[in-house]
């Protein structure tokens, strides 16, 4: 019974939003999403699930046009939001667990700015490229400029500010080095 509902989510995810996207893969789910917009700059993978709850963004602003590549059987938990301005690279097999944030973009504040901050994008290529098979864990945050190398773990709730080599073990706020595997 188990297989008949996950290839009926499949069917039903692919007849919704296939066009919508750049490109989508093979066996493709997709739960009852929150916000999708600019799917257009959005390339998905095969075997890839995605839970209720997601925010998938791009912004079109400064002239640029974002990127977001998810790749092969990876699996988006409930209610990550991805926010792009320029490029987001996630890898096979990777897992972002629940209440995550990956984001590419900076709102700018200080003095002699107006108007809402949140509206306001910093005019800088940006990137978040995350390795193949690395885990994101419960609502962790990655931050623009980050880099994680292949079989990364982050930990719960921790902010990444920085990038880590492969087989790194990070976690905190901001995230620093536990050890490497």
């Amino acid at each position: 019974m188990k297989k008949i509902v996950r290839g009926w989510r499949w069917l039903v995810g692919f007849v919704l939003f296939h066009w919508r996207f750049q490109r989508v893969g093979r066996r493709f789910i997709l739960y009852k999403p929150l916000l999708l917009s600019g799917l257009d700059c959005v390339v998905i993978g095969d075997g890839v699930t995605i839970r209720n709850g997601l925010r998938l963004e791009t912004i079109r602003a400064h002239g640029r046009t974002p990127s977001v590549h998810i790749g092969n059987r990876v699996n988006i938990e409930q209610n990550v939001h991805i926010v792009c301005h320029s490029k987001i690279m996630i890898g096979d097999d990777v897992t972002i667990t629940g209440n995550c944030a990956i984001v590419d973009v900076t709102h700018p504040f200080g003095e002699g700015l107006h108007g809402k901050i949140g509206d306001r994008i910093l005019d800088e290529d940006s990137f978040v490229e995350i390795g193949n098979n690395s885990f994101i864990g419960y609502g962790a945050v990655i931050l623009p400029n980050v880099r994680l190398g292949e079989e990364c773990v982050v930990g719960a709730n921790s902010v990444v500010t920085q990038s880590f080599p492969a087989r790194s073990v990070i976690a905190g706020v901001p995230a620093r080095l536990i050890k490497t595997y």
